[in-house]
C-alpha cells in the first residue's frame, strides 16, 4: 500500500512511511497540546520534499521507500488568511524552513464564506480594502459547507490538504451548520477521499466538543491522532497517542506501543520519546 508521509520522520519510520494513500485523518487535541503544530509541520514538510531537496533532508532525512511526497499540499482554514498562518508557522519552525515551505503551500481562505452571515463588521474579515474577487465572495450566498465541497472536489485528489478546523464549522454562519452536518461531512469526507486518493488532515479542538461528539468524529475517520499535555511531577509534557488508524493501529500494537512523547524544535513537531505497553 503507497503510503503518504506525515512529515514527522520517526513518526513516519514506526508506521511504514506515513499514512495509507486514500485517508482522512482527525488530528484531535487540547489547546495548545501539539495538534495544530501537527499540521503546520505536516503542511511544511510535504510542501518543503517538492521545492527544496537540501532543507528537506537537513530537517527530515530520507523517506521511507513505501513512501510517496503528494504533487501538491493545500492548507484550508475558515477564519484566517495565508499571513497569519505564515506567522504561525514561524513560531512553530525554522524560518528557513518556511522560507521555501509557502512557495509550495496553497493557501485556501474561507473566512468570506464562514462570517458572511455572523454579526461580524465585513471590514474585519475582508479587510479596508477589496479587490473585484472580494467583492463577488462577498456577493455569494453560498453557505460555508458549499464552499468547503466546491473546493475539495478541485483540489483534493491525491493531494494532501489540511482542513482548520472542523469544529470551527460548529454553529458557524450564524448557526447555518448544525452539529449533525459536521459529523455527516467527515462521514463524507471518509468516503470521498477514499476514491480521490491523497491525505486530508482534518484539525479538531477537544476543548470545545463533548467526548461523544468526538466519539462520532473518530468513528467516521479513517484514523485519529489525538494530542494532550500530560503531568509527571512538575512537568506538563505534550503527548499524542494513536486513538483509531485503520490499516496501522494493528501494526503499532504489535509493536507494544501506546503512545508518543512530543516536542516542537527548529523542525516542528517531533517526536521525543515512545512509550509502550509494560
Amino acid at each position: 500500500m503507497d503510503r503518504i508521509p506525515f512529515g514527522v520522520a520517526q513518526l513516519d519510520s514506526v508506521l511504514g512511511g506515513g499514512a495509507p494513500e486514500g485517508s482522512v485523518v482527525l488530528v484531535a487535541g487540547e489547546s495548545g497540546a501539539g495538534a495544530r503544530e501537527f499540521a503546520y509541520t505536516s503542511a511544511a514538510m510535504n510542501a518543503l520534499a517538492r521545492v527544496d531537496d537540501e532543507t528537506f533532508d537537513l530537517y527530515y532525512g530520507d523517506l521511507d521507500d513505501a513512501a510517496a511526497v503528494p504533487p501538491e499540499v493545500h492548507y484550508l482554514s475558515f477564519t484566517t488568511d495565508a499571513d497569519y498562518i505564515e506567522r504561525e508557522l514561524r513560531y512553530t519552525m525554522a524560518d528557513e524552513i518556511v522560507d521555501a515551505a509557502v512557495e509550495g503551500i496553497e493557501f485556501a481562505d474561507l473566512s468570506p464564506e464562514y462570517f458572511q452571515l455572523s454579526a461580524i463588521p465585513r471590514e474585519w474579515y475582508m479587510g479596508a480594502t477589496s479587490t473585484i474577487h472580494d467583492l463577488g465572495r462577498a456577493g455569494n450566498r453560498d453557505g460555508v459547507l458549499s464552499a468547503l465541497g466546491e473546493y475539495l472536489t478541485d483540489n483534493a485528489a491525491g493531494n494532501l490538504v489540511v482542513i482548520d478546523a472542523v469544529t470551527d464549522l460548529v454553529g458557524a454562519s450564524g448557526g447555518e451548520v448544525e452539529w449533525a452536518d459536521v459529523a455527516m461531512l467527515v462521514r463524507g469526507l471518509a468516503k470521498a477521499v477514499h476514491s480521490w486518493g491523497g491525505l486530508l488532515l482534518a484539525l479538531v479542538n477537544t476543548d470545545t466538543i463533548t467526548d461523544r461528539q468526538l466519539g462520532q468524529l473518530v468513528d467516521g475517520s479513517g484514523g485519529t491522532l489525538q494530542f494532550s499535555w500530560e503531568s509527571g511531577g512538575s512537568k506538563r509534557a505534550r503527548t499524542m497517542v494513536v486513538r483509531e488508524f485503520r490499516g496501522v493501529l494493528s501494526q503499532l500494537e504489535s509493536e507494544n506501543i501506546v503512545r508518543f512523547e512530543t516536542e516542537i524544535h527548529d523542525g516542528g513537531l517531533d517526536i521525543s520519546d515512545v512509550r509502550k505497553i509494560r
